[in-house]
C-alpha cells in the first residue's frame, strides 16, 4: 500500500507538504462575494514523517483555513498537534505505522498513538472540533488553529467518535456514533447525541453483525441507520501481519435501523447486495419508507482482500446511488438504484435540509475522458431526484476537493449560495480556492483565491460564518 501511495504521490496531489505558513493577503481573480464572511476549514492527512507500510488514511492531520472577509482572503495551515505528532516531533521520526501499530524502537511508555485528527472539522455547541473515527474529538482554537485538547463533554462520552456526525438543522442536536467501541477491531458501535448547547443527552452501545469500518451513517428526522459493510476488521489478521482491514464480501451487507428515541433492542437489520459506501449525501422519510442517497462502490477501493490481493478497479469506483427501505414491508431487503454512471465522491447538500427532502446536491466527479482513473476533476449539481442540473470539469490534470455549500444568507432559498472547493493546478503544482455559484457550476468559478503552494488531497471541511 505504501509503494502504491508513493507512486500516486509522484504524479498527483497526495504527497504531504513539509511546512506551516500564514498568507495574510492572497491574490484573488474575479470577485469574492461580499456575503462570504467567515472561514472555510479543511482537514486531511499530511504525515509529519514517512512511516513504513502506513496507509494514507492514517497520516497526521493538517488543517487549512481560508478566511474570507469583505472581498479579501487570507490563509493559515497547521498540523494538529496530537500526542502522536508531539512524540514523533520530539523523536524526529515516525513511531507509529497506523491503526495503533507501534514501529520498532518506539519508546515503551507510548502505548497508543492517540489519533491523528485528520478527517473532518466541524463547529457545534461553540466548539471547533477536528475529527477522525478512531478517537475522541480534538478541540481546535478558531483563528490560531492551536490544539486545545480532547473533547469528551465532561466525561459523558468515551471511545471512538465518527468523523461524520449529523447536525439536525431544526433542533441543533448533533447525532454521532463510533465503531470499535469495545476496543480495536471489535463489532461494538456506540451512538449518542449532543444538544445545541453542547451537552450530551444520550450515549449507548450495541454489537453489529461483525467488525466493520463504518465511515459514515444516516440520520433522518426520526431514525438512525448504521451501514455494516464488508470492509472487515480482524485482530487475528493484524496479529499475523495481514491487513487489519480488508474487503471480505462473504460477510454480507447490512444496515441497522433504529428510531432516534429508541434503544439497541429496537434495531431492525436490512440486507442488500454487497457494496461499500464511504459517504452519504442525505436521507429523508416518505411515509413508511426511508430514502438515502449515497456514493456506492461495488467493491471497496484502497483496501485489499484478506490475502492482500487488490479489489477490481473497475468495480472500485463510487456512483450516485439511492437506497430505499420499506419499514412496513414484509422483507428485510432494501433496494439499491444507481442514479448516474459518473465516478464521484464527497457528496454535499445545503445542510439546512439535512435529514429532510432536498432539491439540490453536489459532488466531486471524475473526468471520464481522462486516463487517470479516479482523479476527481469536476463538480456535478443534481436535483432531488438525481437529475443532473449542471456539470463542470477542470482543465486536464487538475483535481478538485469536496465542494462545501455556503448559503447566501440565513433566509436564502435552498441551494442559493456558493460552493467552495480547493483545486490543485497540476502544471503549476499549487492550489487555488475556487468559489462557484452553487446553481450555475457550469459557468465555472466566479472567483479564485491563489495560493503559492499545494493543499494536498484531503478529506472534509466546513464553513464557519463570522460571528
Amino acid at each position: 500500500m505504501l509503494d502504491q501511495v508513493k507512486t500516486e504521490a509522484a504524479r498527483t496531489n497526495l504527497a504531504p507538504i513539509p511546512m506551516e505558513c500564514d498568507a495574510p493577503h492572497l491574490k484573488v481573480t474575479g470577485e469574492l462575494p461580499r456575503e462570504l464572511n467567515g472561514t472555510l476549514y479543511r482537514n486531511g492527512p499530511n504525515p509529519q514523517f514517512d512511516a513504513p507500510g502506513a496507509h494514507w488514511f492514517v497520516g497526521d492531520g493538517m488543517l487549512h483555513a481560508f478566511h474570507l472577509e469583505n472581498g479579501r482572503a487570507s490563509y493559515r495551515n497547521r498540523w494538529v498537534r496530537t500526542p502522536k505528532w508531539l512524540a514523533e516531533h520530539d523523536a524526529g521520526r515516525a513511531l507509529f505505522g497506523g491503526f495503533g501499530r507501534k514501529l520498532p524502537g518506539a519508546p515503551a511508555g507510548i502505548t497508543d498513538d492517540g489519533g491523528v485528527a485528520n478527517t473532518n472539522i466541524i463547529f457545534h455547541g461553540g466548539k471547533l472540533l477536528a475529527l477522525e473515527e478512531g478517537h475522541l474529538p480534538t478541540e481546535i482554537e478558531p483563528g490560531t488553529l492551536n490544539r486545545l485538547g480532547y473533547c469528551d463533554y465532561k466525561g459523558a462520552i468515551k471511545g471512538p467518535f465518527t468523523a461524520h456526525p449529523k447536525i439536525d438543522p431544526v433542533t441543533g442536536e448533533m447525532v454521532f456514533f463510533g465503531y470499535n467501541a469495545a476496543g480495536p477491531l471489535t463489532p461494538a458501535l456506540s451512538f449518542g447525541s449532543v444538544n445545541a448547547a453542547g451537552v450530551v443527552t444520550r450515549f449507548d452501545r450495541f454489537d453489529a453483525p461483525y467488525a466493520s469500518m463504518v465511515h459514515d451513517f444516516i440520520v433522518t428526522e426520526n431514525h438512525m441507520l448504521f451501514p455494516i459493510l464488508p470492509i472487515t476488521g480482524s485482530m487475528e489478521r493484524a496479529m499475523r501481519g495481514k491487513p487489519p482491514y480488508a474487503w471480505e464480501p462473504e460477510k454480507g451487507a447490512y444496515v441497522g435501523i433504529m428510531k432516534r428515541n429508541g434503544t439497541p433492542a429496537d434495531l431492525v437489520w436490512f440486507r442488500a447486495e454487497n457494496c461499500y459506501v464511504f459517504h452519504v449525501m442525505n436521507a429523508w422519510e416518505e411515509g413508511n419508507r426511508i430514502i438515502a442517497d449515497v456514493m456506492q462502490f461495488e467493491e471497496a477501493p484502497l483496501f485489499p482482500h484478506p490475502d492482500g490481493s487488490k479489489t477490481d478497479p473497475e468495480k472500485s469506483r463510487a456512483r450516485y446511488c439511492r437506497w430505499t427501505f420499506d419499514l412496513a414491508g414484509n422483507t428485510d431487503r432494501f433496494t439499491q438504484t444507481y442514479l448516474d454512471d459518473l465516478t464521484g465522491e464527497f457528496p454535499r447538500i445545503d445542510d439546512r435540509r439535512a435529514g429532510q427532502t432536498n432539491s439540490h446536491g453536489w459532488y466531486a466527479c471524475a473526468n471520464p475522458d481522462l486516463p487517470m482513473f479516479g482523479a476527481l476533476s469536476g463538480i456535478v449539481h443534481v436535483d432531488g431526484k438525481g437529475k443532473r442540473l449542471g456539470h463542470y470539469l477542470l482543465p486536464a490534470g487538475d483535481t478538485i476537493s469536496e465542494p462545501v455549500f455556503v448559503e447566501r444568507g440565513a433566509d436564502a432559498a435552498e441551494g442559493d449560495g456558493w460552493l467552495l472547493s480547493a483545486v490543485w493546478r497540476a502544471r503549476e503544482n499549487r492550489s487555488d480556492l475556487a468559489v462557484f455559484n452553487a446553481q450555475d457550476v457550469e459557468s465555472g468559478p466566479v472567483a479564485l483565491v491563489h495560493l503559492g503552494h499545494r493543499v494536498p488531497d484531503g478529506f472534509h471541511g466546513n464553513w464557519v460564518g463570522a460571528a
